[in-house]
């Protein structure tokens, strides 16, 4: 295992060419570990890109899935290809194919700067339950469609084998509340970096212009698992919105690089992937004070 840093970054969506291009400019860090948490692209073109890439810049490299991985483009004829969890598979496999841990391997011990610890990638998908208390599993999409938003998951991302993407979310949470327990006895002494695309926890879902997006953003299933697996730093993304939360000493960090636009302001200012990386560890100390406020990461 490398001595150095471990960074993280998600969202880079390559199937945008300003992205790409943004990528392929990835500076060697030899001895430093990159945590990939989603989003990287809608292909497996885009996979590939993306770990070439990375595996040649970093010694050691985690990938986990996003929902625009998952997706299933219709082709010309109107078909479909590979769909949920054997696309999720599909991914699985080739990012073996780079030597890139994924969540279904042994989670495994870093012992670089800030460590030791035990880097968690999981995958949990969400089941619509960011919402009021007094909006319905079966009102919720359409309370969302009442302010003009529905995830683009609505039409791409299928849940095979399983009824529903809810249903496919519950057999996740079982299955790595299950293996993150099996961590904790097995390292006992070790804190966690849980890196997962989607939010932990519900209160950091801020969306100022979306809120009703809230509905594909994650699980209240997994609200406590910074503290009942120990966790020194919680990693997502999906929400494009980069920021750092402390929460019961717990570090949460959202990683999201985004869409062109929303980082245009920071290539402007020449910064590109390598000044949005984020450091995990080592990382800032943790806040002599309980209460911290949102550190909003603009420009990185």
């Amino acid at each position: 295992m490398p001595t150095g840093k471990l960074y993280s970054i998600s969202d880079i969506h390559l199937d945008f060419p300003g992205n790409r291009a943004a990528w392929s400019q990835l500076t060697p860090h030899p001895g430093d570990g990159l945590i990939l948490c989603g989003d990287v692209g809608d292909s497996t073109e885009h996979l590939r890109s993306a770990l070439s890439r990375a595996t040649s810049c970093f010694d050691t490299v985690w990938w986990c899935p996003g929902n625009h991985e998952l997706y299933t483009m219709p082709n010309q004829s109107g078909t479909t290809g590979v769909r949920g969890e054997k696309k999720y598979q599909e991914y699985v496999e080739i990012a073996r194919e780079y030597n890139v841990l994924t969540p279904e391997d042994e989670f495994v011990v870093w012992d670089g700067e800030g460590g030791p610890v035990v880097v968690a990638p999981i995958f949990t998908l969400y089941d619509y339950s960011f919402r009021p208390d007094d909006v319905s599993l079966e009102g919720a999409v359409p309370w969302a469609r009442q302010k003009g938003t529905e995830g683009t998951d609505e039409f791409l991302l299928y849940p095979d084998p399983y009824p529903s993407r809810q249903a496919w979310c519950e057999v996740l949470v079982q299955r790595f509340e299950t293996k993150l327990e099996a961590v904790r006895v097995q390292f006992p002494s070790l804190p966690l970096v849980i890196a997962n695309h989607w939010p932990l926890r519900e209160d950091l879902v801020t969306l100022k212009l979306i809120p009703r997006f809230s509905l594909w953003c994650g699980t209240k299933s997994t609200h406590d698992w910074h503290r009942r697996f120990n966790a020194k730093v919680v990693i997502s993304g999906h929400l494009h919105i980069r920021r750092t939360d402390w929460k019961d000493g717990c570090r949460f960090e959202e990683v999201s690089l985004g869409y062109p636009r929303q980082w245009k302001k920071c290539a402007e200012m020449d910064m590109g992937v390598n000044e949005l990386l984020r450091e995990i560890l080592p990382g800032p100390q943790i806040p002599k004070t309980e209460e911290v406020a949102t550190r909003w990461r603009y420009y990185g």
